[in-house]
């Protein structure tokens, strides 16, 4: 008895292990995370248009999304740390995709961006609470041999539900657009609405489907102390990750450019559907690309692939830069970026984690997870901030050609890393 708790500690077993990577607990996570972002992620493509409906500038969508990743990587942290040393992992899960649709409301009944600022702050605490806890859990219930494989399958069906909520998002945003309404924002507030069914979904199908190795806890603990024990090779990806973040603007920015660049020849809230459905063929290629980069990545190494990952990411920037400067309000050339696009996050989404696990031990490993996702959350506020003020003030080719310059000079770091 002792054996086999100790080896589910150490992460030489897991609940579902002798079932084979795709077990219960990693379909389960990744029927939770499709719904999860079915949810918010419909918010994410129509919140744009909602803003320019409003009024509201693209230097304030810059900060509440970077003040709503800052609040994700802050908690990612602690989370990890409470759940290794008082062993409550699930709950704490449940508990932040729960957190989700609250914030959907609070965007519904948003009249401006404070009480969106809010929303976006809810949903985003409740993705850090959850992300860090889920990962760790999942790597516990897989072999350290398939691990590509189950978090490149997790982050397809994840996308699942990113390109599935959008679709129906932007269908019901047309279909709400021949009803009668008072206020302009009606149809994109009936879609917020719209979002809290299947994010309540997520909590039942978390809690019904995934089976925890229910770590025993280590009240001995101390914060500081674990931060200071991990490898200094992990510090050093940190801080290859934290650069590339600094330039790694919210896609929420990306579908504000698509739609300002396709607003003149078709009106706002005809350029807000089409920049919308451009996410959801970013999201489309994420699917299509996760699972083959996995499965590379188990093969070929995770470190390398991360790399060329990154510089896909600095490409990005670069390519919606020049849509800028040369007004390339062309759908099939925003079709090229958000392609890219989709290519750069399948990579970053499923290798950053699987990187992690390679450098640091299992009893550290969610503390582990909650720094990198503090450095990632802390770096996209920057780089969020940054791109929306630049884009207001000075121009948007000067503002994504300096997150091009810092993501280059991330993936460069992270190549020179050993």
């Amino acid at each position: 008895m002792h054996g086999t708790e100790d080896a589910a500690r150490d992460g030489r077993a897991g609940p579902d292990r002798s079932k084979g990577w795709l077990n219960r607990t990693v379909l389960g996570a990744g029927i939770t995370s499709a719904l999860g972002d079915f949810c918010y992620e419909t918010t994410t493509v129509i919140l744009p248009g909602f803003l320019a409906v409003l009024g509201i500038p693209a230097a304030a969508l810059g900060i509440i999304e970077g003040v709503a990743d800052a609040v994700a990587s802050f908690t990612k942290m602690v989370s990890g740390y409470v759940a290794d040393r008082f062993g409550h992992r699930k709950r704490l899960v449940l508990l932040g995709y729960g957190l989700t649709p609250i914030g959907q409301a609070l965007i519904a009944l948003a009249a401006g961006w404070p009480l969106i600022l809010l929303g976006r702050i809810v949903s985003w605490f409740g993705k850090g609470l959850r992300g860090p806890l889920r990962d760790a859990i999942m790597v516990q219930a897989v072999t350290p041999e398939t691990r590509g494989r189950a978090f490149g399958f997790h982050r397809a069906a994840d996308t699942i539900g990113a390109v599935l909520g959008p679709l129906l998002g932007v269908a019901l945003l047309g279909w709400a657009q021949g009803l009668e309404w008072a206020d302009p924002s009606g149809p994109f507030r009936l879609v917020f609405w719209w979002t809290l069914i299947p994010g309540l979904l997520s909590v039942l199908a978390f809690l019904t489907l995934v089976r925890d190795p229910e770590r025993s806890p280590n009240p001995a603990l101390r914060f500081i102390a674990t931060l200071r024990s991990l490898p200094a090779r992990f510090r050093r990806y940190l801080g290859a990750v934290g650069l590339f973040g600094l330039g790694d603007f919210s896609h929420s920015l990306l579908i504000l450019a698509a739609t300002q660049l396709l607003t003149p020849d078709m009106g706002v809230v005809r350029a807000a559907q089409i920049a919308g459905l451009l996410y959801v063929w970013r999201n489309l290629v994420q699917i299509a690309a996760s699972y083959p980069i996995g499965a590379a990545a188990d093969r070929y190494g995770h470190r390398r692939i991360l790399v060329a990952g990154y510089a896909l990411g600095a490409m990005t920037a670069v390519l919606t830069a020049l849509a800028f400067a040369f007004d390339a309000g062309r759908i099939l050339a925003l079709g090229a970026i958000f392609g890219v696009a989709g290519l750069y996050v399948a990579v970053q989404e499923a290798l950053e984690a699987t990187v992690t696990a390679e450098m640091v031990s299992q009893d550290s490993l969610a503390v582990s997870y909650g720094a990198l996702g503090t450095v990632n959350g802390v770096a996209k506020f920057v780089s969020s901030t940054a791109v929306g003020l630049l884009w207001s003030a000075v121009s948007p080719v000067l503002g994504f050609g300096a997150a091009a310059v810092l993501m280059a000079f991330g993936t460069r770091a992270l190549l020179r890393s050993r």
